[in-house]
C-alpha cells in the first residue's frame, strides 16, 4: 500500500510540475505576443484619404494598368485589363481577394476554371498558383495582405512585356 501512495504522491508532483511548466511557457509565449504587438504599435499607422485620380496609372504592358494604395498590413490594388490580357501563372505568400467592378476575368486556379463577373469576388488562398485572362475589358479591385513586395519594388516581371 505504501507504494502505491508513494506513486499517487509522485504522480501529483509530476502533474504540479507540468501544470507549472505549461504557466510558464503560456507566459512566455504571451510575453513574446506582447512584444511583438509593441513593437508593431512601435510604427503608428497613418490615417490614409487617397482619390484614385490622384494616382498615377501604372501600365505593366500595353493590355495591363494598375494603381495601388498600400496601409500597414493591407494592400488595395485597382487592376485595368484589355480584353484579351493574360496574367501568367503565378503564386505569391499573399492572400488575395478579387472583386471584379465590371467585365469578366477568366481563372485557372486550382485545376479548376473559374469566370468572375461583375459583382462577383474570388478568395485566392496564399501560396496557391492561379492564372488569368481578361474575356472583356476589365476593371478589378484586388486586396492583398500582406502587401505585395514585389509590386511595390517593381520586381514582378511576371506582369511585364507583352500581353
Amino acid at each position: 500500500m505504501p507504494i502505491k501512495a508513494k506513486s499517487k504522491a509522485s504522480a501529483g508532483k509530476k502533474k504540479a510540475g507540468k501544470k507549472k511548466a505549461v504557466k510558464q511557457k503560456t507566459a512566455k509565449s504571451r510575453s513574446r505576443a506582447q512584444r511583438a504587438v509593441s513593437k508593431h504599435a512601435a510604427v503608428k499607422a497613418q490615417l490614409q484619404y487617397i482619390p484614385w485620380h490622384t494616382i498615377p496609372l501604372e501600365e505593366l504592358n500595353p493590355l495591363l494598368h494598375r494603381q495601388f494604395v498600400v496601409g500597414q498590413e493591407i494592400m488595395l490594388a485597382r487592376v485595368l485589363l484589355k480584353k484579351g490580357c493574360i496574367v501568367p501563372e503565378h503564386s505569391h505568400h499573399n492572400e488575395q481577394l478579387t472583386y471584379i467592378l465590371d467585365g469578366v476575368l477568366k481563372f485557372w486556379i486550382d485545376g479548376k476554371e473559374i469566370v468572375v463577373h461583375a459583382g462577383e469576388v474570388l478568395c485566392i488562398p496564399a501560396n496557391m498558383p492561379h492564372k488569368a485572362e481578361a474575356v472583356e475589358d476589365t476593371v478589378d479591385l484586388d486586396v492583398f495582405t500582406p502587401p505585395r513586395a514585389d509590386w511595390i519594388n517593381k520586381s514582378d516581371q511576371y506582369l511585364r512585356g507583352t500581353k
